[in-house]
Parts: C-alpha cells; structure tokens; sequence
C-alpha cells in the first residue's frame, strides 16, 4: 500500500469518527426549546391529574354524600364536566407539542382563571387558583418567546 493511500485512509477515519462524535454532541441552539417541550410534557401530566380529579367527581369516586355529584348546582356540574373533558384534551396536544394542544391548554387555564374571578358560586372563587393559573401562563408565554427567538424568521 502506498504512503499517499494509507494517509488518505487514516485521513477518511478521522473525518468518519469526527462525524458520528459531533452526531452524538447536541448543540445547544434549541434551548429555550427543549426548555418549552419539557414545560408542555409537565404541563400535560397536571393536565392528566386535573382532568382525572374531575371525571372522579363526576363518577362519584370522591366526595362524600353532600358533595355527590347530581346534589350539586348546574354551573358547577356544568364546568366541571366541561373541565373533565377538556383538561384531558390538552393533556394529549401538550404531550405532543402540537400547536391545537397548546391553545386547548390555553383555554383550560382561562377558562378557570374567569370562573374563579366572574363566578365565585361555582368552584368558590379562589385567588390562589388564579394565581397559580397566571404564573403558569407567564411561564408557557416567556418561553414560547424564549424559542422563538432562537430560530431564525
């Protein structure tokens, strides 16, 4: 084998193993939206539990006889089928970081947000509820934001 040959050979190697390192390394230009897809995947297993506490007060899993579900008022068995149904929604969109699972989750946070504030007699009209919904909004915003500017127009 000539000189030339094995050199271009070791030179191919080289070039070969330097290839599948750089594979395995991730760059870090997609932070903010690794940061964002695990943020959704949290956001979907709350969804999940949320939607699972609903339908369990629909179906009489919890709550005693006063709390039963047809010995309550008709907004509040209203919305908390609706949230049963939709908090399970999202939570399917949010796990795969669809755009729809995105503005379903949306939906579900303002939706709560309004009937805590406008309709105090339904789920007792809680501040800290609203509180935890808006800073969970801040978070989703600030880093919807966040990934967007790391991609180029």
């Amino acid at each position: 084998m000539s000189d030339t040959s094995a050199r271009d050979q070791g030179r191919d190697k080289a070039m070969s193993m330097a290839a599948m390192s750089s594979e395995r390394i991730e760059p870090d230009d997609n932070v903010w939206t690794r940061r964002l897809v695990l943020f959704l995947r949290i956001m979907a297993v709350i969804s999940i539990l949320k939607g699972l506490y609903h339908w369990a007060q629909v179906t009489g899993f919890i709550g005693g006889e006063e709390e039963a579900f047809e010995n309550q008022s008709m907004a509040w068995q209203t919305a908390t089928v609706y949230f049963a149904v939709i908090e399970l929604v999202a939570a399917v969109g949010l796990w795969l970081a669809t755009p729809w699972g995105a503005v379903v989750w949306l939906t579900t946070v303002v939706s709560m947000a309004v009937i805590e504030l406008m309709f105090p007699g339904i789920y007792g009209g809680s501040l800290t509820v609203v509180g935890i919904e808006a800073v969970m909004l801040a978070a989703y915003l600030a880093l919807a934001w966040m990934a967007a500017r790391e991609r180029p127009p």
